[in-house]
């Protein structure tokens, strides 16, 4: 697959997965080995923190209600929001994803290491694929992802399984993936990582022409 990477940026892998397949696990084995990790999740945060315009162009679009008695962001509100309503969803996606991919972005280019891993659970949907050195995909089966998520986050298994449904699919994950995980064991995922880690210095070493072709 070719792909666009931004110039002067270190060799970069994308991870994925869908909710409950063990993103933050496999981030977390890569982190313990060295490599940068950059998190969509924690750039979702840091792009509406109080002060910040990010915030600032939600709550003109959105109104007060999704401010919180301190004046931070209402998630649960704006969640409510937008989660069932197409078009204020894609108006809170056309205020967040640019302001995110650029504190991704700006942090990738000054991370320290062999390559830097970008945590990104929407790049499917969003299409953030063509901008990565490699995209790497985890996968569990969709039973244990309900299971796993709903017990990680204290909620009903079946509003994670609406959540699962909303997402893409397996196959368009894999569509676009060069390196797929199984998270089903949890020795054999910290093995598969580190073989991982090990091929992705390489590439990273060699230069981009391997893992953009």
């Amino acid at each position: 697959m070719t792909r666009t990477r931004p110039e002067q940026r270190p060799f970069t892998v994308g991870l994925t997965g869908g909710i409950g397949s063990g993103k933050s696990t496999v981030a977390d084995l890569f982190a313990r080995r060295g490599i940068p990790v950059v998190d969509a999740d924690e750039a979702a945060r840091a792009v509406v923190a109080p002060g910040s315009d990010g915030l600032a162009a939600v709550v003109a679009r959105f109104g007060d209600e999704v401010l919180a008695a301190d004046g931070t962001l209402d998630r649960a509100a704006l969640r409510r929001r937008v989660f069932r309503d197409p078009e204020e969803r894609e108006a809170l996606e056309a205020i967040l994803h640019p302001r995110i991919r650029a504190w991704m972005e700006a942090r990738t280019a000054a991370a320290e290491g062999p390559w830097v891993l970008q945590v990104i659970p929407l790049l499917v949907e969003k299409g953030w694929a063509d901008c990565l050195d490699r995209v790497l995909v985890v996968e569990v089966d969709p039973a244990e992802q309900v299971h796993r998520a709903a017990r990680r986050d204290g909620t009903d298994p079946g509003e994670v399984e609406a959540i699962r449904a909303s997402q893409a699919t397996p196959e368009e994950r894999r569509a676009v993936a060069d390196d797929i995980l199984r998270n089903d064991d949890y020795s054999e995922l910290a093995e598969a990582v580190a073989r991982l880690d090990e091929r992705y210095r390489a590439l990273a070493a060699r230069g981009h022409e391997e893992g953009s072709g």
